[in-house]
């Protein structure tokens, strides 16, 4: 009985990556509350497990009193303790060992049933623990496989598994087992029940994190990401400024022959990014957003408040600025906070076709 016991204990820590003493205390207060179920008017209540001993013993202590006992539930009579330890005295403590094979159906039940919630408590309060350090960073994550139907990944990371549902991978990508990738760590999901790790590939930070990763003068403070807008596996926009009147903030981020940057878009999936140089002039910034597009003039609203303004581009340019289903003009609007209507220098005029312009508001978070 011992020996299923104590392999089955082996098989519970494996299972469950928990350390042997911190499974055995679970254990131990699970059968606890168990026999209280049965027991409920014991008072002291021992159970004892060693491993190492293999020792597996359950009991509950009882005062030894002369006489008949007032309370049967926690005291018993010198003559019945003789019976049990000849070394038994008025005063002492009987112990009335438990048979685990005689301990009943419905309390081994109950015993199983604590043991699963005690080591879901520890499993929730050690996944908490073990991830409140990473929330809102950027880990590693290994791919164990794709669910075909859905196309939810299961990933692993440090030694857990993630789900990285389909909506969170960047469009267009294809996983597959044992790919190594990045992964944002949005939060947690449920702490108080069931918790999880809620991850994401198409979240702007990712693209913050990854450039904290790559570029050592945003991570030593030097650079400063001031603003991203992102369209997930097609194009970010990245506003960087430099608090060194010495170093390129720019130039830090794309590297030498665009090595640093390079890195970056791999890991995206060959997303586009533009990196802009942060103005305090808003004007000036919303024609740097709307990069590669050339502008010829940015008005900005006059009425104090509201974050709108015009900007104007040659004819050549509007498409360029509007970018591919007003992507561009999207991003832009994302990065710089403003709503920006883009109109052509020379208004074309037709009967069949009005002037065309494009009005895009900020990118919703």
């Amino acid at each position: 009985m011992n020996n299923d016991f104590f392999e089955a204990l082996s098989l519970l820590e494996k299972e469950n990556n928990i350390d042997a003493e911190v499974l055995i205390e679970t254990v131990k207060q699970g059968i606890m509350k168990a026999i209280k179920k049965d027991y409920p008017y014991s008072e002291n209540i021992a159970v004892e497990i060693d491993p190492e001993t293999g020792k597996f013993e359950m009991k509950i202590l009882k005062e030894i009193v002369d006489g008949e006992p007032f309370d049967p539930d926690n005291e018993i009579s010198l003559d019945e303790a003789l019976t049990l330890s000849k070394d038994a005295r008025v005063g002492g403590t009987a112990e009335i060992l438990l048979n685990p094979a005689k301990f009943g159906r419905v309390a081994a039940q109950n015993a199983k049933q604590s043991i699963k919630h005690e080591i879901k408590d520890f499993e929730r309060e050690r996944l908490i623990e073990q991830y409140k350090d990473k929330v809102y960073e950027c880990v590693s994550a290994t791919v164990q496989k794709v669910e075909p139907a859905t196309l939810n990944a299961v990933l692993t990371i440090d030694k857990n598994e993630v789900y990285l549902v389909r909506n969170e991978q960047i469009p267009g990508e294809v996983l597959k087992a044992g790919d190594i990738i990045k992964v944002y760590v949005v939060g947690i999901a449920n702490p108080e029940k069931k918790p999880s790790i809620k991850i994401s590939r198409t979240h702007r930070e990712l693209v913050k994190r990854l450039f904290e990763r790559e570029i050592p003068e945003i991570a030593d403070g030097t650079v400063e990401v001031k603003a991203i807008s992102r369209v997930a596996g097609a194009r970010s926009k990245i506003a960087v400024c430099s608090k060194d009147p010495n170093v390129d903030a720019v130039g830090a981020c794309i590297g030498p022959k665009k090595s640093r940057i390079s890195s970056i878009v791999n890991e995206l999936k060959g997303e586009k990014i533009d990196v802009i140089l942060w103005s305090e002039d808003q004007a000036d910034f919303i024609a740097k957003a709307l990069a590669p597009a050339e502008v010829k003039q940015v008005v900005l609203s006059e009425e104090e408040g509201v974050r709108e303004c015009k900007v104007i581009v040659p004819n050549n340019q509007l498409s360029l600025a509007i970018g591919n289903r007003g992507q561009n003009a999207k991003l832009a609007a994302g990065l710089t906070g403003y709503k920006i209507d883009i109109l052509p220098e020379v208004p074309v005029q037709t009967e069949e076709a009005p002037e065309q312009t494009e009005s895009v508001e900020e990118a919703e978070e």
